[in-house]
């Protein structure tokens, strides 16, 4: 019989937590991504904590790859822009970097990255509307060149009358 390593049960609980199912991890709406995809690293955190901070490393760091994400270029482009505003940034390598250090365990800082990706990639896979432009209508154009004429008279009335 052959035992298994520490690694194995620890992997098997990590695939487990992320909700691993047979098209991977589901991180919005139809996509989808293999847990491999999603790369986890925790590190010492700062903040609130007490001692814990200073013993175990419980803020989490989440990066993926655009490229290793099912999403169109236009929705990768606009996850781009996203992400600044949203607490994340993007790499010179293409990568997606998530942190997460608000609570006091792995599991809770974990958690709270992959519900950021989620929100971004959710964000990120709605289109803007499409802007039409649009034109002045006759009458709100007649109405501003006639305030424009009176405030032009009333300049013209303050001025100093010339010796013509």
């Amino acid at each position: 019989m052959v035992m298994p390593t520490p690694e194995q049960p620890r992997e098997q609980e990590r695939d487990a937590d992320l909700a691993l199912g047979p098209s991977g991890v589901e991180i919005a709406p139809g996509v989808s991504v293999p847990g491999g995809v999603l790369r986890f690293t925790f590190v010492r955190s700062s903040g609130p904590g007490g001692q814990n901070v200073n013993k175990r490393s419980t803020k989490a760091e989440l990066r993926v790859a655009l490229a290793d994400l099912p999403i169109s270029q236009a929705a990768a482009a606009r996850l781009v822009r996203l992400a600044g505003p949203a607490g994340a940034r993007v790499t010179d390598d293409g990568e997606v970097l998530l942190t997460g250090d608000e609570m006091r365990s792995q599991r809770q800082n974990r958690d709270a990255c992959l519900e950021r990706l989620r929100l971004l990639i959710t964000q990120a896979l709605v289109a803007p509307k499409q802007r039409r432009p649009t034109r002045p209508t006759k009458g709100s154009q007649r109405r501003r060149m006639e305030s424009k004429r009176q405030r032009g008279e009333t300049k013209q009335r303050r001025r100093k009358p010339s010796d013509d």
